[in-house]
């Protein structure tokens, strides 16, 4: 298994199904299980599903006092992550509520506090540096001087930018220049997917970049294999909440990827993975486990273990 440091936000979630984004006024909605509050947050999210997928994982993140980082491990989880280098350094913990509809479309307000003015310690960065097969980041601000370090060390670094657009590229040059693997999501792209991909690795020389199309499925490039080519979504359980879903695709392609240096068959993993996690509510929520895992490939593509 492999073993990664992540880096990146952690967040308060709730999210609210509704009829139809953006809603209409109305002065009360009463629906029974229409409403969910958890932990969650794009770097959390990637720590917990690696968790699972059984790589050994270090969490580094900043959260509010008024959250024990304790907390980040709720009862009855069945994999825990490593709080050890999760800092208490605001007031209060980043909060996010996002209203989604049966059609997958989704609005999202978020509140960061004072995120973007907290600097974190770094010198507890390098001897886990040494340790560490991947560096996963979010293009957090306080993510930036990782993302510098980790290249310094010689790491590979996977960064997921989230939603991208050309006024933000400047912010997100250090994520760019040294990332080997990036994830976008295609939600806010003003321009041909396939165009922009070319365009970035062109650029920053990246090795991978995936790009999430939502209910079309993914764009894979991968420089050394020469290719990009589009991959479709699998259906494994029926959509319950989309929310999330490029968080477990992104963990779980990096941990098939680490493993094997196979970009085809860890997106077709990652697809899987992703396709099962949107049957549940959070978005910390639905992961599944290695042997989990071969069950739905064996059952959908009747791929057994020794591959025969």
């Amino acid at each position: 298994m492999g073993k990664f440091v992540v880096a990146g936000i952690t967040q308060v979630e709730t999210i609210v199904r509704v009829d139809k984004v953006p809603i209409t006024y109305t002065p009360l909605t009463t629906e029974i299980n229409s409403i969910y509050t958890g932990i969650g947050g794009d770097a959390y999210n990637e720590a917990l599903a690696l968790s699972w997928l059984g790589d050994d994982v270090e969490f580094m993140s900043i959260i509010g006092r008024d959250k024990n980082p304790e907390e980040l491990n709720p009862p009855g989880n069945e994999f825990k992550i490593s709080t050890k280098y999760v800092a208490q350094m605001m007031e209060e913990t980043p909060n996010c509520v996002i209203l989604y509809d049966k059609d997958r479309k989704k609005q999202i307000f978020e509140d960061i506090k004072d995120l973007r003015d907290k600097v974190y310690d770094m010198s507890m960065f390098p001897p886990l540096a040494g340790w560490a097969d991947m560096v996963v980041l979010a293009n957090a601000n306080f993510c930036r001087p990782f993302a510098i370090a980790a290249a310094e060390h010689g790491k590979k670094v996977a960064v997921n930018i989230r939603n991208f657009s050309r006024e933000k590229e400047k912010y997100n040059r250090d994520f760019l220049d040294a990332a080997s693997i990036l994830y976008f999501s295609d939600d806010q792209l003003e321009e041909d997917p396939y165009d922009f991909i070319r365009g970035i690795s062109k650029t920053y020389g990246t090795e991978i970049i995936i790009m999430g199309l939502g209910a079309k499925g993914v764009i894979l490039f991968d420089k050394a294999g020469g290719f990009l080519a589009d991959y479709k979504t699998v259906k494994t359980n029926e959509i319950v909440n989309t929310v999330g879903a490029g968080n477990a695709l992104f963990s779980c392609f990096l941990h098939y990827y680490q493993e094997t240096g196979d970009s085809v068959n860890a997106i077709k993993n990652a697809l899987l993975f992703s396709s099962y996690k949107i049957g549940y509510m959070g978005t910390s929520k639905g992961f599944m486990t290695i042997d989990q895992m071969e069950q739905w490939r064996n059952l959908i593509w009747g791929i057994r273990p020794d591959g025969l």
